[in-house]
Order: C-alpha cells, then sequence, then structure tokens
C-alpha cells in the first residue's frame, strides 16, 4: 500500500488545497452537468472535444499509479485521491468529517452523479460512504484501522439530496473495533451499518476504556 512522508508544512497543504478543491470541484460540476445536459449533439461533440484537450493538457505531466495517502512528519494525513475523502476526486462528495473520540459525523449533498433506483441514492454508494464512516471512527485513537467486515441493511430508500452520517465505536477486543454506523434523512435513518475494523499488526494498541484523542488530520478537509 502506498503510504509515503511528504515533509510539508500546514500552510504548504492549505496552499495545495487552495488550487486543486476549485478545479475538483469544477469537475464534479462538469460531471452532473454532463448526466443532466439536454442540449444538442453538436454541443455535446463540441464539449467532448474541449474536455479532451483538458485531459491531454493533464497527461502531460503524471504520477505513476494512484495518489497514495501522503503524510507529513507530524502524521497529518493526505487522502485527497480517496473515493469518499479525497481532496482531487471528483467522485467523492466529498465528506467533511467531524472526528471526536470514538465518534465521526458529516453531512452531504447527493446528486444525479449518485443515483441507484431513480430518484435515489445507489446502495453501493450508501456502502462506501459508510465503510469510510466507520474507519474513521476506529481510527479516532490515532491507529490505522481497515474493515475486516461491513454488514449493510437498508431500512428503506434514500433519496438523493441532503443526508447525514454518524458512526460510533461500540467495542473493542484486542485488534478488533466494533462500530455501527447510520446514513439519515431528515425523517431519520435510511440505512444501517455494522463493522469489525482491524489494526494492523505492529502498532501498539490502547489500553483501558477510554479513548485517546485523535491525532492530527487533514481528513475533514
Amino acid at each position: 500500500m502506498d503510504f509515503r512522508i511528504e515533509d510539508i508544512s500546514p500552510e504548504e497543504i492549505d496552499r495545495r488545497l487552495s488550487v486543486v478543491e476549485p478545479l475538483t470541484d469544477s469537475v464534479r460540476q462538469l460531471v452532473d452537468a454532463v448526466i443532466r445536459s439536454e442540449v444538442s449533439d453538436d454541443e455535446l461533440r463540441a464539449a467532448q472535444a474541449q474536455i479532451d484537450d483538458v485531459v491531454a493538457a493533464l497527461r502531460t505531466k503524471q504520477r505513476p499509479g494512484s495518489f497514495g495517502t501522503p503524510f507529513t512528519k507530524t502524521f497529518i494525513g493526505m487522502p485527497w485521491g480517496n473515493a469518499a475523502v479525497g481532496a482531487r476526486n471528483a467522485i467523492a462528495p466529498p465528506l467533511r468529517i467531524r472526528r471526536s473520540p470514538g465518534l465521526a459525523e458529516c453531512e452531504m449533498v447527493l446528486g444525479a452523479a449518485y443515483e441507484g433506483p431513480g430518484g435515489c441514492v445507489h446502495g453501493g454508494i450508501a456502502a462506501l460512504l459508510l465503510d469510510q464512516l466507520v474507519g474513521e471512527a476506529a481510527s479516532t485513537d490515532g491507529l490505522p484501522s481497515f474493515t475486516g467486515t461491513l454488514t449493510v441493511k437498508y431500512l428503506r430508500p434514500t433519496l438523493l439530496g441532503a443526508l447525514s452520517a454518524r458512526a460510533e465505536v461500540t467495542g473493542r477486543e484486542g485488534r478488533k473495533t466494533f462500530v455501527r454506523a447510520t446514513l439519515s434523512d431528515d425523517d431519520g435513518a435510511t440505512v444501517e451499518a455494522e463493522a469489525i475494523m482491524i489494526c494492523p499488526k505492529g502498532f501498539e494498541l490502547p489500553t483501558g476504556d477510554a479513548l485517546p484523542q485523535p491525532a492530527n488530520s487533514r481528513d475533514d478537509l
């Protein structure tokens, strides 16, 4: 897995975000516009030609493979290619996650790009978002945590639009962390999930019942 150290300051992180986040948001708007556009075929072909030119320009200098997950020396994470929270990833809503010990919460607006059944959020998207959130909740003690199992229960259709999500640690057993999560609209939960998260070997596990404060992170950017 591509975890690497980048020796940059918080100010440099902010500078980079000030450039890439507006670009990513423009691409996100492009995706939505393509889905819902009703312009003529000629206009669509002209748009494709313009987009192809932009893609060619961006391809002139690229890193190989995926973006990976760089960290600073003070363990500020920059998972900017992540499908749920990535600052460079137009697929990501993105989630703006608030973290406290054993808890992760966020709000989001899901539009046409996340549709499954007509007017509703795709079930796989709901699972993706909750998978990210249970990982965030399980990692608020500063230790990495990967999904062992994720059991998703769909209570009713989730309509596209404004939603919220919440994940909370319910227990620990050695390297296992148990987490419960919900995706909700204004009328309550639409999707529930239970996860068993696994801390990789080689990390010192916390002791006692209390969860330490989370380490520095930019995952909520």
